[in-house]
Order: structure tokens, then C-alpha cells, then sequence
């Protein structure tokens, strides 16, 4: 499989190939680049779609290094000098979202435009943390054991259907690389105040029953954004594009058409 060697990590990545607008998509936290099936399927063969998996998931061999989420923009901007891409179209659900926003932050001339996908621009909830915290605990204590797991995927995926394939996923996996991944997650900066930089054009595209990321927090990014329109609601939770996949498709694919080539 296709691992790029970027900033001391060897990024997997999956490329649809073609002679199409290049559109690049990160993932969410616990995820990793399978989440996009139903959205590579959409988008391939009039854009070419690239995924890849973030440090700390999938198939990426990860250093297990202290990182944060501009080391994961740099990565992103690393894999695209790899594949030879000087613009895209950069996207990402939640996690993969604050990723894309530092890639616009790092190197504007080089976004055509960001797909925001149930993420926003600040930090965890204070009140919510602490309870994050005895999760990662469990997690780091006996691993994603069945009850935990489900509670999980209740909140990321909330669908029965779809819940028990990352389930499996995450009880395969060793429960220490759980922390490296969280620690990022709970400790960055807030780029609120940052937004009015990012010029580019921007569709924020969000879950009607996301309660990770309420849809308050979405409308700041969408208003922060000088280049997005209103936030696009969708049905589905957390990771809307995942279970709802046909209304966030054409609202992706008539972004991309809106911004052309």
C-alpha cells in the first residue's frame, strides 16, 4: 500500500487518480481514511481524491511522538509536495477539520478551497473534558472493551449499522496509541480569533445531531469564514458524512462545481 515518508512519519494515503481538481480529505478522531468511501465513490472520476491516514490511526506508522494538529497540517502539506499537487481542495471531518483550517492558515496560496465537515474552530468544552478524560482512562486501562466502545461509536456514528465495522477497528488496534492522539485533541489552540485570515472559498457542512460538536459552534466557523455561505445542515451525527452520505455528497459536489477548476 502507498505510505509516503513525511515530517519522520510514513503517511498512508489512498490516491483515486486522474486528471481532475485534486481534493484532499483527513479524518476524524478514532477514524481514519475508510470514512470517505461513500464521498471517493461520489467525487472519482471528476476529481481526484486523495485520503490518508492521520498520526495515530490507520495504517500511518507513527513515531509516537508528542504532535499537534500544525504537525498534522505540515503532513498534509508534505503528502501533497510527495504526490508533486501545488493546490487543492482541502477537507475534513471534525479532527481532519481543525487539520484543514492550519493547512489554510499555513499555506493559503496553496487552498483552493476547504470542505468543513461537523468541525469547528475552538477548543473542547471545559464541562465536557473531565468526562473525556475518564474515557481515555478506561480506554488506556483495559482498552476499548464493549460497553466502552459502543458509547463511543454511539456518539461519533450513532448508527447501529455502521458502529459495529469500527468497533472491530478500534479493538484490533493496541489501546496506547489511544494517548498521543488525545493528548493533540484536548490541547489545542483555538484559531476563533484566526478565521478572519482564511480567505478561500468554504462550505461548512453539519450534522442535525452531532452533540460532539453542537451546531452553535459550526455557525461561528461558518460565520468567521468570510468565503462560506450558512451552514449546510444535514441529518445524521457526528460523522454525518459517513451515515448520511447522499446530502453531504451534493453539497460537496455542488461546492466544487460552484469554485470550478
Amino acid at each position: 500500500m502507498p505510505h509516503a515518508d513525511v515530517n519522520g512519519q510514513r503517511i498512508w494515503f489512498d490516491d483515486s487518480g486522474g486528471d481532475g481538481p485534486v481534493v484532499i480529505l483527513a479524518h476524524g478522531f478514532l477514524m481514519d481514511a475508510d470514512m470517505f468511501a461513500h464521498q471517493v465513490s461520489a467525487l472519482a472520476p471528476d476529481y481526484r481524491v486523495i485520503t490518508w491516514d492521520e498520526r495515530g490511526f490507520g495504517q500511518t506508522e507513527f513515531d509516537g511522538e508528542p504532535f499537534t494538529y500544525w504537525d498534522s497540517a505540515e503532513d498534509c502539506l508534505g503528502l501533497l509536495d510527495h504526490l508533486g499537487i501545488e493546490r487543492a481542495v482541502v477537507g475534513g471531518m471534525s479532527q481532519g477539520g481543525f487539520v484543514s483550517l492550519r493547512v489554510a492558515l499555513l499555506a493559503p496560496e496553496r487552498v483552493r478551497g476547504l470542505i468543513l465537515l461537523d468541525t469547528q474552530a475552538g477548543v473542547e468544552d471545559p464541562a465536557i473534558v473531565a468526562g473525556y478524560d475518564q474515557m481515555r482512562d478506561m480506554w488506556l486501562s483495559v482498552g476499548p472493551v464493549d460497553e466502552l466502545a459502543d458509547n463511543v461509536a454511539n456518539i461519533i456514528i450513532g448508527d447501529p449499522a455502521v458502529n459495529p465495522f469500527w468497533v472491530a477497528k478500534w479493538q484490533a488496534r493496541p489501546k496506547e496509541l489511544f494517548a498521543r492522539p488525545y493528548e493533540t485533541l484536548v490541547s489545542r489552540d483555538d484559531l476563533t480569533e484566526r478565521l478572519g485570515e482564511i480567505t478561500c472559498p468554504a462550505v461548512v457542512i453539519h450534522g442535525t445531531e452531532d452533540t460532539s460538536i453542537t451546531m452553535d459552534r459550526a455557525e461561528t466557523l461558518a460565520e468567521g469564514l468570510s468565503g462560506a455561505g450558512p451552514v449546510v445542515k444535514v441529518g445524521g451525527a457526528h460523522a454525518a458524512n459517513l451515515t448520511n452520505p447522499g446530502p453531504v455528497n451534493e453539497a460537496i459536489i455542488e461546492f466544487l462545481q460552484s469554485i470550478g477548476n
